[in-house]
């Protein structure tokens, strides 16, 4: 059976939404690996864009490991607010809940520990954080260069944005921002 097709979002908006952008982090219990093989990272990004896609928020940066990830989107709901980000997320877990458990032969092992979110309201900060993201895989050693970490919007976004934006994006200071990532991922 052909795996499902992914809703690749369009190229970033370059500004924070009035409804509201977030940069949100979310971490696996006692940071435990599910997502530690390229099948399971596939199906943990799918799982993000088609949720994000569903529920009308516009991912503008994102990356997915074997244990958390971390994203940027704004919401575009017709509500004018981002009200449905926790359940958007709640979906999102017990959907890849639900499928890694099957898979590991593990029926009610808890996945997921939590998440943070943090409303980003500079557009300095805004645009930081879509640096942080995109640089993620390589800040945790896993490439040497973002777009050649394929479950990251990296790539994506250099091929789509402007070379003058992307230019701009990298050259965005993330050392001084606090994030909760003291995650060690892995790939197998």
């Amino acid at each position: 059976m052909p795996e499902p097709a992914m809703p690749w979002p369009h190229a970033p908006g370059h500004q924070l939404s009035e409804n509201g952008a977030y940069f949100v982090t979310a971490g696996t219990y006692l940071k435990a690996h599910h997502f530690r093989t390229s099948h399971r990272l596939d199906v943990l990004q799918r799982g993000l864009l088609t949720v994000a896609h569903d529920f009308c928020w516009e991912l503008e940066a994102w990356a997915v490991f074997s244990n958390h990830y971390h994203f940027v989107a704004h919401s575009q709901s017709d509500s004018g607010n981002a009200s449905n980000l926790s359940q958007m997320l709640g979906v999102l877990h017990t959907r890849t809940v639900g499928w890694i458990n099957r898979l590991d032969k593990t029926p009610g092992r808890k996945v997921w520990h939590n998440f943070w979110d943090t409303r980003l309201t500079y557009q300095k900060s805004y645009l930081a954080r879509l640096n942080y993201v995109h640089q993620n895989a390589v800040k945790h050693g896993l490439v040497a260069l973002a777009n050649q970490y394929r479950w990251c919007s990296a790539r994506w976004f250099e091929d789509l944005a402007s070379l003058a934006f992307v230019r701009s994006i990298y050259r965005f200071k993330t050392d001084a921002l606090s994030v909760s990532d003291d995650f060690v991922p892995i790939v197998d």
